[in-house]
């Protein structure tokens, strides 16, 4: 049986190391950086705050394997928009982060953690939960129920001068 557990602030370093793993593995090549420090900051600041917003579902590692690390993370954020028909309450989950570390791989831990996620989703009223899938992960998205919804486009927009 995969025990689940909700992501604590004391988890943030842990998932920041397992999302590094996760673009690792997406790109092919590893990217340590100033942005880890930033992100565990941000993600243990999220996760002590009350209320909808960063949520996450993890899975601890063996002991013996190492001292205390996280096998698998599940990890997205409630973003509450103007409602809509079909979306009364105005709250879109996405997910951003789902990982297993390689020595856990195959046991049913991103498939755990990612339906505990979506529970939480349900829990907080949203109606929608968008992500984006690699090829690897997308019979587990599909199998959860995920389908194509519309076309996404996105713009990076960090070049653009910014108002004095």
């Amino acid at each position: 049986m995969i025990t689940t557990r909700r992501a604590r602030p004391e988890d943030a370093a842990e998932i920041v190391r397992l999302r590094r793993l996760m673009f690792a593995d997406m790109d092919g090549r590893d990217s340590p950086g100033a942005w880890e420090r930033d992100a565990v900051e941000i993600a243990r600041r999220q996760l002590a705050a009350d209320g909808p917003g960063l949520g996450g579902f993890v899975v601890d590692g063996a002991a013996e394997a190492g001292g205390h690390h996280l096998a698998a993370c599940a990890v997205g954020r409630v973003e509450e928009r103007l409602p809509a028909p079909g979306h009364p309450t105005g709250r879109f989950g996405f997910v951003f982060t789902v990982c297993t570390d390689a020595r856990y791989r195959g046991r049913g831990l991103a498939r755990a953690t990612t339906e505990a996620l979506l529970d939480w989703f349900a829990e907080q009223g949203v109606t929608r939960v968008d992500l984006h899938a690699t090829p690897d992960a997308e019979r587990l998205y599909r199998s959860l129920g995920f389908a194509e919804h519309s076309m996404a486009l996105s713009l990076d927009v960090s070049g653009r001068a910014r108002p004095a």
